[in-house]
């Protein structure tokens, strides 16, 4: 008999962990609501572009046991005009938002940013469409930086 994995709920244990060929299947199914679909690319889309990038770091976001979501971000310590850290991707599945597992990974995640070499600031973008992650965002603390990046708007953590 397998034992099943227990709903998570908002007391879970949120965690960062490697994808491997065990897991993938899980992550490729998680899935945004379709009205949050223009504001983040499929993890299948994500993973495949991380494979040709040396500076993509990725993870999948669990709550205790269960893949609930999904993250990654250019990384790279040593850039000619200064360490440049920027949220490439990031997403919850539409069965676990609202449960607070996106504001866990991304304390997480930035706590490994602030551990990486010449880390001063997180840089993110978003497309500014009803329904956009501003108030998320800005809820962590990022600020708009008043620049545009291909018609998102940019916003910065400091570190």
């Amino acid at each position: 008999m397998t034992e099943s994995i227990p709903n998570p709920t908002r007391e879970s244990t949120v965690t960062l962990r490697e994808i491997t060929e065990d897991t993938l299947g899980s992550i490729l199914n998680l899935k945004v609501t379709d009205a949050q679909t223009v504001f983040v690319d499929s993890n299948a889309e994500s993973i495949a572009e991380a494979y040709f990038s040396e500076h993509a770091w990725f993870r999948a976001i669990y709550a205790d046991e269960t893949p609930v979501g999904f993250l990654m971000i250019h990384d790279e310590p040593d850039a000619t005009d200064g360490a440049e850290y920027y949220l490439w991707r990031f997403m919850i599945d539409e069965s676990y938002q609202r449960m607070g597992f996106g504001r866990q990974a991304m304390l997480l995640l930035i706590e490994h940013v602030k551990a990486r070499p010449n880390a001063t600031e997180l840089i993110l973008s978003y497309v500014p469409e009803e329904g956009s992650p501003k108030e998320f965002y800005e809820g962590l603390e990022f600020e708009h930086t008043g620049e545009e990046d291909d018609g998102e708007l940019v916003m910065k953590l400091d570190l």
